[in-house]
């Protein structure tokens, strides 16, 4: 998973059309990009579209609300439809363990739907591992833009300011054996170069994927979360060798002794899976 679009679960228009495009996940959310008296009327219209589309691979993502209005919105979009709901604004393991539960009593197929906790606040971060470990956490996601209200940090264009917090949500997440965190957001949709460079330094720090907030969005970050033929084939090689050693001394095209870690990292790129952190 490269790419995950945020598509207003208000605006059901857009819905068939965000799910033809590039984007690996369509997001409809149901919380920021939903204005407060419009909250009852956009989960209707997700739940009613999810009704018609049946099941749909992993590709549909479905953002709740917290509190009592999201479990409602938990009991309306647990439908065939959906591979995982991220948790807005997620404080503690607890709140997790009672999607779960509402979960159980309403999905056709049980453990079909993961969750995606988004981590908001200072709390939550410093909770992270109690997060990561509740039952059907799949991925973390951070909420950028609540928990910088709540660190009083006003970033910089390249982030910097937030690189503690990343890396300290990717090694949770290696930690608790969970897939790596979900990028945030760029909220400036227009500078698409500004998107590049910040999507490439999130991937360095081991993020694999990055939500989306526009269309135009979603092809750069999908070009920086796919390998390129150059690497795939570096890695077939490199696997090919270390298969032929049988235990032996393997070398990779330059020479260099290579070791079962760097082994691991090529066989889930050929795989199609995140690298281990």
């Amino acid at each position: 998973m490269r790419s995950a679009l945020y598509v207003p679960g208000n605006r059901p228009e857009l819905f068939d059309k965000a799910l033809a495009g590039p984007a690996d996940v369509v997001l409809l959310d149901l919380e920021d990009a939903v204005p407060l008296a419009q909250k009852a009327a956009a989960r209707a219209a997700v739940s009613a579209w999810l009704r018609t589309i049946g099941a749909a691979g992993q590709r549909i993502w479905v953002r709740v609300n917290s509190g009592s209005a999201g479990l409602d919105d938990v009991r309306a979009v647990a439908l065939p439809a959906v591979s995982m709901l991220c948790l807005a604004k997620t404080e503690s393991a607890e709140q997790v363990r009672e999607v779960d539960t509402v979960l159980r009593e309403g999905e056709s197929k049980p453990g079909a739907i993961a969750v995606c906790p988004l981590l908001e606040s200072a709390a939550a971060v410093l909770d992270a591992r109690a997060i990561a470990t509740a039952p059907r956490v799949a991925r973390l996601q951070l909420g950028e833009a609540d928990l910088c209200a709540d660190l009083g940090v006003d970033p910089d264009a390249d982030g910097r300011e937030l690189l503690a917090v990343r890396s300290q949500v990717v090694l949770v997440s290696a930690a608790a054996g969970i897939a790596p965190p979900l990028g945030p957001v760029s909220t400036d949709f227009r500078d698409l170069q500004l998107l590049r460079g910040s999507t490439k330094a999130l991937a360095r720090i081991g993020f694999r994927g990055r939500a989306c907030i526009h269309p135009a969005q979603v092809p750069i970050v999908n070009e920086v979360f796919t390998p390129t033929a150059d690497e795939i084939e570096r890695a077939r090689v490199l696997v090919a060798r270390f298969e032929s050693a049988a235990g032996g001394v393997v070398l990779d095209e330059v020479g260099r002794m290579v070791d079962l870690p760097v082994v691991r990292r090529a066989r889930r790129l050929l795989e199609g899976r995140p690298p281990a952190q």
